[in-house]
């Protein structure tokens, strides 16, 4: 498919899907005519790339894993370098920092809407309960 139906498929701008391809994350095949041509496939690659740097991975870590992920769960591994395991480790802190940050920050917000609500008298709506409400927590990762 061309860029522009591919971008409509995957709610990714032309632009920002040229910048991937720039960058290596990306690899259309090219018509006779030197368009871009998005395989089908490729959609499921643009939303892992998506939910990747949604994470917080910037494109340098991202462009060494791309390889190894093999659709939302395959994961192959063709070299595990010591010094790829330490940058990897060292990302995935620092998320786990921000994820931290971001939960006190809600947290915080929530406390802050509960106070407002119970000033003014205003009962939450369905619409503003926090999005894992009512489940229980899920058991922490390792």
């Amino acid at each position: 498919m061309r860029i522009g139906e591919f971008a409509e498929r995957t709610g990714v701008p032309s632009r920002l899907l040229r910048y991937y391809e720039e960058q290596g994350l990306l690899a259309p095949d090219r018509a006779s005519n030197g368009y871009r041509d998005y395989p089908a496939e490729l959609v499921d690659r643009v939303v892992q790339i998506r939910g990747l740097l949604d994470a917080g991975l910037p494109i340098r870590i991202i462009k060494i894993i791309l390889p190894g992920l093999d659709g939302p769960v395959g994961i192959h591994v063709a070299d595990a370098d010591p010094e790829l395991i330490t940058t990897l480790e060292h990302e995935r802190d620092q998320l786990d920092a921000r994820i931290r940050c971001l939960v006190r920050n809600r947290d915080g917000l929530s406390a802050y809407l509960a106070a407002l609500r119970d000033a003014s008298g205003h009962q939450p709506s369905v619409a503003s309960q926090p999005a894992d409400a009512g489940r229980p927590p899920a058991a922490p990762r390792r």
